[in-house]
């Protein structure tokens, strides 16, 4: 980044876009509002508001350094269907938006403390209407094990840098979510042992 761009570039962004998309092509709906939680640089917005042109997207970030980076891509991508980025911390209320259609959030989770998780799984529980998605995306533990060595040493080198962080279990988070009427609906193994899970809201709030 320098003065006249403030783009920020991330590299693992460009390496996992494309199994993302897929993984939003099948869950997003035709219409409505999505909202991103932790954009970060805005790379995945200015990527895949392009490719859904209907959809209306909704970048945030809890940094306020990373507001500019954000818009930058976003004004770079050429898309008319962004809005300018939200400050948002999930673990304060109210946020600053109260409805989607769909909640997306990507490598979050695990470089936060649990307590940020069960704010983003009731936030969306709130604003998602019934049959809206909420779509995680990172590594996870299943039934209480790595997936894989490499997700045991990045689960150590998270917690070795701030101990509320590491790697989720799965099955922890459904429990949590169901609280909040939220169903995982679809799981896929994507990419560099990560997950994609698509959780649905199965009932009014």
């Amino acid at each position: 980044m320098n003065s006249d761009d403030p783009r920020l570039h991330y590299p693992a962004t460009a390496r996992n876009r494309d199994a993302i998309l897929g993984l939003l092509q099948e869950a997003l709906p035709d219409t409505g509002l999505v909202l991103e939680i932790g954009s970060g640089s805005g790379e995945h917005t200015a990527y895949f508001a392009p490719r859904f042109p209907v959809l209306t997207w909704q970048p945030s970030d809890l940094d306020t350094r990373l507001q500019a980076s954000i818009a930058a891509h976003a004004k770079a991508s050429g898309a008319a269907n962004v809005r300018p980025p939200l400050l948002l911390d999930v673990t304060e209320t109210p946020w600053p938006i109260s409805a989607a259609d769909a909640i997306f959030s990507a490598n979050m989770i695990h470089i936060a403390p649990w307590r940020a998780a069960l704010a983003l799984l009731q936030g969306a529980g709130e604003r998602l209407r019934p049959g809206g998605c909420l779509i995680l995306y990172g590594p996870f533990m299943r039934r209480g094990r790595h997936t894989a060595p490499s997700n045991e040493a990045f689960d150590r080198s998270l917690r070795r840098q701030d101990p509320e962080w590491g790697v989720r279990d799965l099955e922890t988070v459904e429990e949590a979510a169901a609280e909040h009427a939220l169903s995982a609906d679809r799981i896929e193994e994507l990419p560099a042992n990560n997950l994609g899970v698509v959780f649905r809201k199965t009932t009014s709030a």
